[in-house]
């Protein structure tokens, strides 16, 4: 099975393409998903202050007001809703230009629907940060990010300190489904080509060690998309 369908979202799109913009709409509201298109930033940033949204995609480069100014603006006035930047702008300096600003996530232009759809489902169930948690789970997997050990029922698990990001990352988004780019871009601190296979190399180290020894399997691949971990697949 498939991961959960997300429940319907009410989306913000805040971008001066055109057919960018419909592309996006077209694939989120064939999601379910409610979308509202503003097409300048000065009507973007009244929009996004003025409503209760679930996610906002932001464009950078905007007539009026740029995204950066529309993110740093809503956050002074309390709005905390997630937000994710939309750009051609792929530099590292660009991305964390973004996220200092307040931004969530970052996706480059060009860029593939299911891609988009991932990321906007992650980040509008991502749960409230909890400084208190220190072991996490999913079902009898079990890790505890102090000790940095990981068992499986009463199984002992060796990971290595890339495989233990990496499982840490998916545990902490569990039943949600995370793209290479996404596993690539937290799990390497790097943006990779999402052609490249250490992703691939990788999951398979980690399922040999967590899953094959064991009768269910928690990791799960989603063709064309990415991966998840859940108690339910």
């Amino acid at each position: 099975m498939g991961a959960q369908r997300n429940p319907p979202l009410h989306i913000l799109v805040i971008e001066d393409d055109r057919s960018t913009a419909d592309y996006i709409c077209s694939a989120l509201t064939a999601e379910g998903h409610t979308v509202d298109i503003q097409n300048d930033g000065n009507s973007g940033l009244k929009y996004a202050v003025a409503a209760p949204y679930d996610v906002l995609i932001v464009d950078r480069m905007l007539p009026g007001m740029d995204g950066i100014s529309i993110v740093k603006t809503m956050r002074s006035a309390g709005v905390s809703a997630p937000v994710l930047f939309l750009t051609a702008l792929g530099g590292v300096d660009d991305r964390v230009e973004g996220l200092e600003a307040g931004g969530d996530d970052y996706v480059v232009k060009p860029f593939a629907d299911a891609e988009l759809i991932a990321r906007v489902n992650a980040l509008a169930r991502r749960p409230p940060t909890r400084q208190e948690a220190t072991v996490l789970t999913v079902a009898d997997l079990e890790m505890n990010l102090i000790s940095r050990k990981v068992r499986r029922g009463d199984q002992e698990i060796d990971l290595p300190p890339r495989e233990f990001k990496l499982l840490e990352f998916l545990m902490r988004n569990q039943g949600r489904v995370m793209t290479k780019s996404m596993l690539l871009e937290h799990v390497w601190d790097f943006h990779f080509d999402p052609k490249t296979s250490v992703v691939d190399t990788h999951i398979s180290r980690v399922r040999n060690k967590i899953d094959r020894p064991f009768d269910k399997p928690l990791i799960q691949t989603v063709r064309g998309v990415g991966y998840s971990i859940n108690d339910n697949p």
